[in-house]
Formats: structure tokens, C-alpha cells, sequence
């Protein structure tokens, strides 16, 4: 098995590609103007329509409304990336630049729909060995 993609539903794609293609520097992609995904070489961000849940049988997800997932994005410096969005998170960041427990320094914010992002570097010796494997 292999894990591949996290899909975030909305009821605005245009609004949720510019702001990732914004805050990662990568290409998103317009498939349709109902999905469109952001690749990486770890995992893939698909972001897709209210209208595409007809595709999976109905009303089974509600856009911004998340409550138990964060989107996690690693990266080369935390905190200048922290510098580089500053203006355009300032009003959705949730943590600044914080040294965690298991080794990660974390920005945690949210995407125009609510949903939690955190861009982290791993600073310790043994969270720079995990992602080294």
C-alpha cells in the first residue's frame, strides 16, 4: 500500500490553488474547474468541488469545516518561510516558528477555507534522521 494523496473539498478551487501555489512556490494544477492537484514527490494535494461529491455518492463532506486534520508541508527553513508569507498569512497564522517536543520547528496557519497547514523543518538530530531515511 502506498499513501498518496489528501483530498480537500471547497466550495472555491480557484481560490485554494492560487493560495498553495502562492504559499509552496509549486504549480498547481487545473485539471477541471472542479479539481485540481498540487504534486509533490512525497504526496499529492488534490483539491476538489462541492460538485465532485455527486461523483462519491452524495453529501459526504462539508467544506471548511475541518476540525481534526493539518495539512503538513516539509521545509528547508521554517522561519524563513515565516518571512517570505508574512503578509500573506498574517492574519490566518495560528502559531509562529515553535520548537516542538518530537524535534520539528512548526508554523502552523490556516488556508482561506479554515483548513490547518503547518510547514516544519525537523532541527534535532533524531527528527533529521527520520526524514533522512
Amino acid at each position: 500500500m502506498n499513501f498518496v494523496s489528501v483530498r480537500i473539498i471547497t466550495s472555491d478551487v480557484r481560490r485554494l490553488v492560487h493560495f498553495y501555489g502562492e504559499v509552496t512556490g509549486m504549480p498547481v494544477t487545473m485539471y477541471t474547474e472542479d479539481f485540481a492537484e498540487l504534486v509533490t514527490p512525497a504526496c499529492t494535494l488534490a483539491i476538489g468541488s462541492t460538485r465532485t461529491l455527486q461523483l462519491f455518492g452524495g453529501d459526504v463532506a462539508r467544506p471548511a469545516d475541518n476540525h481534526t486534520a493539518i495539512i503538513e508541508f516539509r521545509v528547508g527553513d521554517v522561519d524563513a518561510e515565516f518571512a517570505r508569507l508574512s503578509d500573506t498569512i498574517k492574519d490566518a497564522t495560528v502559531q509562529k516558528p515553535t520548537t516542538m517536543p518530537w524535534g520539528n520547528r512548526s508554523l502552523l496557519f490556516r488556508d482561506p477555507d479554515g483548513n490547518l497547514v503547518n510547514f516544519f523543518t525537523p532541527v534535532t538530530a533524531e527528527a533529521i534522521k527520520k526524514f533522512d531515511k
